[in-house]
C-alpha cells in the first residue's frame, strides 16, 4: 500500500483586506518557513503568471546580510502569490493554514531581503526563527502580480517609469519608450554610486557647477539604442537593468585606464566629462565593442577590460580637442578609443587554406 506523505503545517494568526479586487491576508510567520516556500520568478526570463520580479543585485544583498547581522529585522512585509493548487492554504475566521511545502508561493516583493537572509543565515542559524511579516495573495496572474510590485515600490521609492514597461511588456505605439528609458538609465548613471558618472548628471534646475553631463546629451545619446528597434531589443537585451548595468560596466572600463593616468578624476581633462567624449565613447561602444560582447554573450567589467590595451597610446584629453568642432572631436576621440581596442586575429592554425 502507497503511504501518503504528510506534509507539516503552520497556523497563524492573519489580517486581511481587499485592496481594489486583490485579497491580501497578513501574518507573520518564521524566517526558515518562508524560505521554504517561496521562490522568485524574474520577468524577462520566466514565462510563468505573476513573474515581475528583478535581476538580482549581488552588492545589495551584501549590504542587506550585514544590516541583518547586526542584529536589525524589517517592519515591513514580503509579498508571496501562492500558486500550487495542490498544497492550499485553509483559511478560517480567525487563523490561516499553511503547507510547509518547497515552492509553491511566487514572492513578489521583498526579492533582496529574503536572499539577505538566506545568506545570514549562513553565518547565525538562530536568524531561522526570527519573524517577518508576510502578506499573501493566491493564484494572482502576472498583470496583478506587476500591479502590486508597482504599487509597493511606488511608496517605498520612486520607481523607474519604464519598469512598467518591462513588467507590462512592450508594444509598438509607446511612442514615448526610448525617451523615459533613456532618462532611466540617466538615473542609474547618476545614483548609482558604482558609476563613473555618479553625482555628475546635470539636471534642469541643478545648481551652477553642479554636474559635468546634460541629461539631454545623456537621453539623446541613448534613445537610438534603447528604442524598440534598437540594438538592444534587436539583441533580446530588453531589461532595464540589464541595458543600465552594460552602460555603466563600459564606462567603468573606460574609467580604468584613464584612472591610470590619473586622467578620470581630472575634471579639466576629462574627454568623457564633455558632451562629444559622452556622446564618441556610446557611438563607439555599439558600433565596435557591444558586437564583441554579444558573440562573446558577456558584457562583464573583467571582459570589457580585457578589450583594450593602451599601454602604447597616449589618451585623448580636453586638450587635444580644444578648438575643434563637434563633430571633428567625436572623430578624435573614437579613433583615440579604436587605436586601443585590441584586434582579435585567429591564430595560423585556425585558417582554413
Amino acid at each position: 500500500m502507497r503511504k501518503i506523505m504528510q506534509v507539516r503545517k503552520i497556523y497563524e494568526k492573519y489580517i486581511a483586506m481587499t485592496v481594489g479586487s486583490i485579497k491580501l491576508y497578513t501574518f507573520s510567520m518564521r524566517v526558515k518557513d518562508l524560505v521554504k516556500i517561496s521562490y522568485v520568478a524574474v520577468r524577462g526570463r520566466d514565462e510563468e503568471e505573476g513573474a515581475a520580479q528583478r535581476v538580482l543585485n549581488k552588492k545589495r544583498i551584501s549590504s542587506i546580510k550585514q544590516y541583518i547581522l547586526d542584529g536589525n529585522m524589517f517592519v515591513n512585509t514580503f509579498v508571496i502569490n501562492w500558486n500550487d493548487e495542490k498544497y492550499m492554504p485553509e483559511i478560517s475566521d480567525f487563523e490561516i493554514e499553511i503547507p510547509l511545502v518547497d515552492s509553491v508561493a511566487q514572492l513578489i516583493d521583498g526579492q533582496h531581503r529574503l536572499e539577505g537572509l538566506k545568506e545570514a543565515l549562513k553565518a547565525d542559524d538562530s536568524i531561522s526563527e526570527k519573524r517577518i511579516m508576510v502578506s499573501m495573495v493566491i493564484g494572482l496572474k502576472t498583470k496583478d502580480a506587476a500591479k502590486i510590485f508597482i504599487n509597493i515600490n511606488s511608496e517605498q521609492k520612486p520607481v523607474p517609469k519604464s519598469l512598467i514597461f518591462d513588467l507590462y511588456g512592450v508594444t509598438d505605439d509607446d511612442k514615448n519608450f526610448a525617451i523615459i528609458r533613456s532618462d532611466d538609465i540617466a538615473k542609474e548613471l547618476n545614483e548609482n554610486v558604482d558609476s563613473p558618472y555618479y553625482n555628475l548628471i546635470k539636471y534642469p534646475g541643478s545648481p551652477r557647477g553642479k554636474g559635468k553631463i546634460d541629461l539631454s546629451t545623456v537621453v539623446t545619446t541613448l534613445k537610438k539604442y534603447v528604442d524598440l528597434d534598437g540594438k538592444f531589443v534587436d539583441n533580446n537585451i530588453k531589461d532595464l537593468d540589464f541595458q543600465s548595468q552594460i552602460i555603466v560596466n563600459y564606462f567603468t572600463a573606460l574609467k580604468y585606464y584613464w584612472d591610470e593616468e590619473d586622467l578620470w578624476g581630472n575634471s579639466s581633462q576629462n574627454i568623457f566629462f564633455k558632451a562629444s567624449g559622452f556622446v564618441a565613447a556610446l557611438e563607439f561602444f555599439f558600433e565596435y565593442v557591444f558586437p564583441k560582447c554579444v558573440e562573446k554573450k558577456s558584457f562583464k567589467l573583467d571582459y570589457l577590460i580585457s578589450l583594450f590595451d593602451f599601454s602604447d597610446i597616449s589618451l585623448i584629453t580636453n586638450s587635444d580637442i580644444k578648438g575643434t568642432d563637434g563633430k571633428t572631436a567625436r572623430k578624435m576621440i573614437m579613433d583615440n578609443l579604436k587605436e586601443g581596442l585590441k584586434t582579435e586575429a585567429p591564430e595560423e592554425n585556425e585558417y582554413e587554406y
